[in-house]
């Protein structure tokens, strides 16, 4: 099957849509998400230095209470309402950070908790979270596997 021809009409509609078309400030919404994202990474880098520092953590071992720090403040923040001006603001800067998985599974909580705590928060709480555990846990499988295969053969 061939593709639709637009009628004359359908064409005109499209040049007026296009010249009406609010335009998106891309790159001042790049430059927001990327000093916000920093932002919060040099956040998780402090934190992960206060394990250091004050736990005797090393650099390997601090990552893991660092992440869960995290996780906490971030589920902490959208439990406030504070992450979602974060979001509204910085875009993606707020999302890539582990700071928007914990801010997904915290928001479908809030969202679904008139259902009850079972259904409706424990149901629903890792809907889009669970996606995401999913393919960190088969990347992390696949990266390990081809790892494994270059050692095995000789090649690192």
């Amino acid at each position: 099957m061939g593709k639709a021809t637009k009628t004359p009409e359908q064409k005109k509609y499209d040049k007026v849509e296009k010249k009406h078309e609010t335009k998106r400030p891309v790159f001042k919404n790049c430059i927001k998400a990327f000093f916000v994202g920093g932002i919060i990474c040099t956040i998780g880098q402090a934190i992960s230095y206060f394990y250091i520092y004050y736990f005797n953590f090393t650099e390997q071992t601090a990552g893991n209470p660092t992440v869960a720090t995290m996780i906490f403040l971030s589920m902490l923040l959208t439990g406030f309402g504070v992450y979602d001006h974060i979001g509204q603001f910085a875009g993606a800067g707020s999302a890539v950070p582990v700071t928007g998985f914990g801010n997904s599974v915290i928001s479908a909580a809030i969202e679904h908790r008139t259902e009850g705590f079972v259904l409706g928060v424990g149901g629903n709480m890792f809907k889009l979270a669970g996606s995401v555990i999913l393919f960190g846990v088969f990347s992390a499988f696949v990266v390990a596997l081809i790892k494994t295969l270059l050692m095995q053969w000789g090649v690192i």
